[in-house]
């Protein structure tokens, strides 16, 4: 039964998300031969959040499967990134707090949504503290260069300071 449960549930990431109608009907299969899989409910929140939009119906998704298994490393990173997405920053903060205690998980990922929350917050310069955390955990040049190009981003958004020396000045 693991076997079947497995190949559906492969079935339906291969067409994720490029033809949902297959990815739903493979992924309905999954869940009907185990329905507290993590990875196959983490998949449907994440069609819930990522296509429709549908936080709410995602967040149930995504809280079942981690009742189901709580040290499931696919599911945090897409929960978190719902979360954010809906501006529930401090629900967000605790997860992404006690996923980095999970071993073997993604901290780059971690530490890249934590400064993406400390962003969405306004507190800029906590965003590239963070960044500079998520660095730490980056062993692929593609994810440093993520990150490097993110710290630009948000350096361009901080205001110079030669600026706000000049409006002090003409007060």
């Amino acid at each position: 039964m693991t076997l079947t449960k497995n190949k559906y549930y492969f079935e339906a990431l291969d067409n994720y998300p490029y033809s949902l109608p297959e990815c739903l009907e493979a992924l309905n299969y999954a869940l009907s031969y185990d329905p507290e899989d993590a990875d196959s409910l983490c998949l449907m929140g994440r069609i819930y959040s990522e296509m429709l939009s549908d936080y709410e119906k995602a967040k149930l998704y995504f809280e079942e499967a981690m009742q189901c298994d709580v040290t499931n490393l696919n599911v945090p990173q897409y929960y978190i990134s719902c979360l954010i997405d809906n501006e529930d920053y401090h629900e967000a903060e605790k997860l992404i707090d006690y996923s980095l205690k999970i071993k073997g998980i993604d901290k780059a990922t971690l530490w890249f949504y934590r400064s993406l929350l400390s962003e969405k917050r306004g507190s800029f310069v906590n965003a590239l503290k963070f960044l500079d955390e998520s660095a730490k955990y980056c062993f692929t040049e593609y994810s440093l260069n993520v990150v490097k190009n993110r710290k630009k981003f948000i350096k361009s958004k901080m205001p110079k300071k030669k600026k706000m020396k000049k409006e002090k000045e003409t007060k």
